[in-house]
């Protein structure tokens, strides 16, 4: 029996649903195929956020690497930079008309220019053997003698009247440190023998004079010795201990330490307020910086768990090349920050440190209402070399933008410093000329790469953002001869901190803390007028007791060599005894004073 075509032939319905099937798979396909994209997508993200992950730690890698077993400065080759970018230089020498001026020739054509060891000496326990026999006895001691005699002038005047009569003199032993070691010092008070007229005598001793360290068995060279050997030299005291045990006279780190909170706290209360009121009052530029130190938390009697030291810092100030401030901070936070610089109104050269931002308010910044405004108007200076450390990082991680960066600021550095010997007024001149289209094309080209790499995260990120924000501190270089580049010298100052830290490790207290500050202070402000810290200190501890209190100005370093011109030298160098303190030929006058019109 035959079959029709019609019989054969699918019905409409089937048609419908077979194409409904078909577009319902489709759609499932689609959407298996969107969702396969999306998760390949995700996928490719994770891996991209990965490998530039991976990179990071490598580049990070690279730079603890070379950090460790390489150099901790941040050196790069020049030469191979200069060869690299030299169309690029040399568009920037014509464009600021220096062709050859990078190399040292000035526009003129002329040439261009220890563990356990604890500050805190009450607390430290000494092994003695048996009970205290009082005050130990020098005079057996195999020492050479410097024989001091003091004598009372209104009494020498009735002797040489013969109403009294000279009785011997009653010694007493000190140490004194010179450079060949130990020497004894015998201070010889005279002795009076008076006779009254029912015959009885009564014997007077000549007074001694003022000393910082009254009663004390060391005289100013010795303290100013262990001062030098521990703050100059960063040495812990149980090394200073062995040294001077190893001369054949022992003396303890507790009674050392003792010395040092004395004389930092009695200069820390009179010589050094009169150098930070002028500083102040007179200053340019204070340039700054901090670094943490660790303070030993204080001991009880009481049964406790140990504790860590705490973290603190050491703030410093270099006021021109005047003054070399330290100053102690329990926080470094922006009211402590605000509290060293009141008074003082100029330009501030610092890092780029949120602290500081407070220095530059203005007392209508809304901001300014947290912490008191002293009305001082400050200007920042920004830090050159800050802002090449992140470049060089990105140099280091083999980015090409980054060594561009760096050969940029190189040039910068080195016509600045064919010029650093000339006038200020001469060396702005320069910069306008010279080093203004430099420092304008750097800063037009990091806003051409900042948005390239703003949503990135990594080195060129940290180091174009710093140039881009910090882009009128960094061109304020401009606006006086006097400012320098960079804030080297700060971190130059602190690395006496660092360097000494590493030996001693820790305070013992803050009060043992704020001595030392004052102590650093005495140094660096010595070493940057050229003295020997170790005389100067000498010469303070001998002078002070003895100086008017309203003069103590003059014993600052930046005035000290005029005024121990005017002192009697063979006096001041007796380790004590009476010292005739002179008038001053020209009086300093004082901040206040300074501040009146003439």
């Amino acid at each position: 029996m035959a079959v029709s075509h019609a019989d054969s032939a699918p019905s409409t319905f089937e048609m419908d649903a077979r194409i409904a099937a078909l577009a319902a798979e489709l759609a499932s396909s689609q959407e298996q195929l969107a969702s396969s994209r999306e998760r390949i997508a995700a996928l490719e993200k994770e891996r991209d956020a990965l490998r530039a992950a991976y990179e990071r730690l490598k580049i990070d890698l690279d730079l603890m690497r070379r950090r460790l077993f390489v150099a901790k400065a941040e050196r790069i080759d020049t030469q191979q930079l200069e060869l690299e970018f030299a169309l690029k230089l040399r568009e920037l020498d014509a464009l600021a008309d220096t062709l050859g001026m990078a190399k040292g020739e000035a526009p003129d054509g002329g040439a261009s220019d220890d563990g356990g060891d604890s500050d805190d000496g009450e607390r430290l326990k000494r092994k003695k053997s048996g009970k205290p026999k009082g005050r130990r006895d020098f005079g057996a001691l195999p020492l050479d003698d410097d024989r001091v005699e003091i004598t009372d002038p209104h009494l020498e005047q009735l002797v040489a009247e013969g109403k009294i009569v000279r009785n011997g003199f009653e010694e007493t032993f000190k140490l004194a440190r010179k450079r060949g070691g130990m020497v004894r010092v015998v201070i010889a008070r005279a002795k009076y023998r008076t006779v009254h007229a029912d015959g009885s005598a009564d014997v007077i001793t000549a007074p001694m004079p003022p000393e910082m360290l009254p009663r004390s068995i060391a005289t100013p060279s010795l303290v100013a010795h262990t001062v030098a050997e521990k703050v100059g030299k960063g040495l812990p005291f149980f090394r200073i201990e062995d040294s001077f045990a190893r001369e054949g006279v022992p003396i303890d780190r507790a009674t050392m330490s003792r010395w040092m909170k004395l004389v930092g706290t009695r200069l820390g209360d009179t010589v050094i307020p009169a150098m930070r009121a002028d500083a102040m009052a007179t200053a340019f530029c204070i340039a700054t910086d901090a670094t943490g130190i660790a303070v030993q938390p204080v001991r009880t009697h009481e049964k406790q768990p140990r504790r860590a030291c705490k973290k603190r810092h050491f703030l410093v100030q270099i006021a021109d090349r005047d003054h070399v401030f330290f100053e102690y901070l329990e926080r470094e936070t922006s009211a402590n920050i605000s509290a060293c610089f009141r008074g003082f109104s100029g330009y501030v050269q610092a890092d780029a440190k949120g602290v500081f931002d407070v220095l530059y308010r203005s007392p209508d910044d809304p901001r300014s209402k947290k912490i008191e405004h002293d009305g001082g108007s400050r200007s920042e200076v920004g830090c050159w070399s800050h802002c090449r450390r992140r470049f060089w990082e990105a140099a280091m991680a083999k980015s090409v933008v980054g060594r561009e960066a760096v050969i940029r600021i190189a040039r910068i550095f080195e016509l600045d410093a064919s010029w650093r010997k000339k006038p200020p007024s001469e060396i702005k001149a320069l910069r306008d000329k010279y080093l203004r289209p430099h420092l304008e094309d750097f800063f037009r080209w990091v806003d051409e790469q900042f948005p390239l790499v703003r949503e990135q995260r990594g080195l060129l990120n940290s180091a174009f953002g710093y140039a881009h924000r910090h882009r009128a501190a960094l061109m304020r270089v401009l606006e006086d001869g006097r400012l320098i580049l960079e804030n080297n010298r700060s971190e130059r100052e602190l690395r006496a901190i660092a360097v000494g830290r590493k030996a001693w490790l820790f305070v013992g207290s803050d009060d043992h803390a704020k001595s030392t500050a004052h102590l650093f202070t005495m140094v660096a402000s010595a070493r940057l007028h050229g003295l020997d810290p170790e005389q100067y200190l000498r010469d303070m501890i001998r002078l002070v007791p003895l100086w008017p209190t309203d003069r103590f100005l003059e014993l600052a370093p930046k005035y000290w060599a005029a005024t121990r011109a005017r002192l009697d030298l063979v006096t001041l160098e007796r380790e004590a005894g009476v010292i005739v303190v002179p008038e001053p030929v020209a009086p300093i006058r004082t901040p206040e004073e300074q501040s009146m019109p003439s």
